[in-house]
């Protein structure tokens, strides 16, 4: 395109390849997953960049705040200016504005009332609800929070963790909250033996766990590393909806799920 062109309405420029902001993006990234500062030397050599060059981009990242310097160990790690970019990514609350579109795109295909949840510690947080025409209110409201081992958002999202993860979030039999007579997860071996069986079926249930007669489905929304940054989750009568229908329904939901995975990722297609 010539210098000066303007692009007609709603086109997409194409993406030319600047290798100095994808390094940048690079080593921040990595930087993020560590558990400490690390070396510049071990940036280079796992990134595979030479040192020169991450040398230099680590003192401009330096020099804005992105990453801290310490001189005496001779590291690097993540600075006040990435953690206002986290800050602001959830002010700015993305995934429910990203997820409220497609959540009532799939209501309306479905016909069944929808929800959106992330994982907040061992809980889970509803972002978005939809209800369908016809269907009762639910508990799972904007902002309500419940036992993630007890829904099918939060069993969706923990099959996807890694095991030491999982762990964590689940020490002993402390961390279980009770709830209701039905489908109650009391330990970790049980959990483990309920998540194996979701991975293993391709979407999560649960049925009367949180409200009596009340199920749900749910297909975990996988971030770009394979992380589970949210859940969709369809919610119905027991009696309307029998289970044998339950994996048509987690068919129906799982392409809005790749959706909102595409949209949280920034892929293009």
């Amino acid at each position: 395109m010539a210098t000066g062109q303007t692009l007609p309405p709603g086109t997409v420029p194409a993406r030319a390849d600047v290798p100095a902001a994808r390094n940048t993006l690079r080593i921040l990234s990595y930087l993020a997953a560590q558990r400490g500062p690390i070396p510049a030397s071990t940036i280079a050599a796992t990134l595979g960049l030479p040192r020169s060059t991450v040398y230099r981009l680590l003192g401009v990242l330096a020099d804005e705040g992105f990453v801290l310097h310490f001189p005496e160990a001779r590291r690097y790690g993540i600075g006040i200016a990435a953690f206002e970019l986290s800050s602001g990514f959830s002010r700015q609350e993305p995934i429910a504005r990203l997820g409220r579109p497609i959540l009532a795109a799939a209501v309306d295909r479905i016909g069944e009332s929808a929800h959106l949840a992330v994982l907040h510690g061992r809980d889970v947080l509803y972002l978005v609800e939809e209800r369908a025409r016809r269907r009762p209110a639910l508990v799972t409201d904007v902002g309500v929070r419940l036992p993630s081992h007890l829904t099918a958002s939060g069993r969706a999202m923990l099959a996807a963790l890694p095991a030491a993860q999982l762990r964590a979030l689940f020490p002993d039999r402390d961390a279980f909250a009770a709830r209701g007579e039905t489908g109650d997860v009391h330990d970790y071996a049980a959990l483990r033996r309920l998540l194996a069986e979701t991975r293993a079926r391709g979407y999560a249930a649960e049925d009367g766990a949180i409200t009596a007669g009340i199920a749900s489905v749910a297909v975990a929304v996988l971030d770009h590393a394979g992380w589970p940054a949210a859940a969709v989750a369809v919610t119905f009568s027991r009696e309307t909806v029998g289970e044998e229908r339950w994996p048509l329904l987690a068919d129906e939901i799982r392409p809005y799920a790749a959706e909102l995975a595409r949209r949280i990722s920034g892929r293009s297609e």
